[in-house]
């Protein structure tokens, strides 16, 4: 993926905060928050600084220890995957909840990986909440630092402790700015991470049957014949009128974003379905904001073949 950066990466059970202190150091909305569990399901990506230091920032889906269900099992891989590439890794929690059960197991996942890691107790939003972050010092973590993703609160002083944690670095890797930016686009399971996960030779994108299952858009990046790539997965682009609540309409914003900054957009056309008017107002919108277009016909081995075909 050409990242020399040192890398940083939140991680935590469901609804503690990560993509809001994600969000909070970048400063900008990167990743979607939202009140319901379970929002950020990809492994986002980005890069930013602080005090002088470059690193890559990852946030990660929620890990629900235990659970059958397949996306969460998709998740949980996505947060060790993300365990495993990161140099220092911020482990969130609750402070209006205080420790749980499934706190103690990511605890006990983290302590196997051997990295560096910050316990960092969000929601401490006024100064009675302080009192309340002692109580994480039971879990057996050296570094715990009560913040507020929300507010901003001590969120200076946790970034300080993560410079001191980073491994020695060059600068802002030169060839992920210098990247031609591809988006991958197309209607929900038209197989777009599928795709990204061929070109890239490894499941960094989250894959099952259901549909919708990328909420986020997602940077990842490979070299081709020495040229570095930045590729795009994003979120199906629905219709408006089938938009299931806020978390949809901002994924489809966020998937418009995407194709305002890229340089190359793959339409991806799921070849059991067809073309539909969705799609056709999809390649307008490219062609409106006037990109390089590529149009993909996935699903090919599933067509009955013929003459005509």
């Amino acid at each position: 993926m050409g990242i020399k950066l040192p890398v940083v990466a939140i991680v935590g059970r469901p609804n503690v905060g990560k993509s809001t202190l994600f969000n909070r150091i970048l400063g900008r909305r990167h990743a979607i928050v939202h009140e319901s569990e379970g929002v950020t399901r990809d492994r986002m990506m980005a890069a930013t600084d602080w005090a002088g230091r470059d690193f890559y920032l990852i946030d990660t889906g929620g890990y629900i220890p235990g659970s059958e269900d397949v996306i969460d099992s998709a998740v949980r891989d996505q947060s060790v995957v993300a365990m495993q590439t990161a140099d220092v890794i911020l482990f969130m929690a609750d402070v209006q909840v205080g420790p749980t059960k499934e706190d103690q197991e990511v605890v006990r996942i983290l302590r196997k990986s051997e990295k560096p890691v910050l316990l960092v107790a969000n929601k401490t939003d006024n100064v009675e909440r302080l009192a309340d972050v002692a109580a994480f010092y039971a879990l057996g973590l050296n570094g715990v630092i009560g913040v507020s993703a929300m507010n901003g609160r001590s969120v200076g002083d946790l970034l300080d402790e993560v410079v001191k944690l980073l491994p020695d670095a060059g600068g802002l890797d030169e060839e992920a700015t210098d990247a031609i930016r591809i988006t991958i686009v197309g209607m929900p399971n038209a197989g777009k991470s599928s795709l990204t996960n061929a070109l890239l030779g490894e499941e960094r994108q989250i894959v099952t049957p259901v549909a919708g299952t990328t909420r986020d858009a997602v940077n990842a990046y490979f070299k081709y014949y020495g040229q570095t790539i930045a590729i795009m997965d994003t979120a199906g682009l629905r219709h408006r009128s089938k938009l299931d609540g806020s978390v949809e309409f901002y994924s489809t914003l966020r998937t418009q974003q995407a194709i305002n900054q890229a340089e190359i957009v793959v339409m991806l056309i799921d070849a059991e379905k067809g073309m539909g008017n969705q799609d056709q107002r999809i390649m307008s919108q490219v062609i409106q904001e006037k990109k390089g277009l590529v149009v993909v016909v996935n699903k090919w081995d599933l067509i009955e073949k013929d003459a005509n075909t």
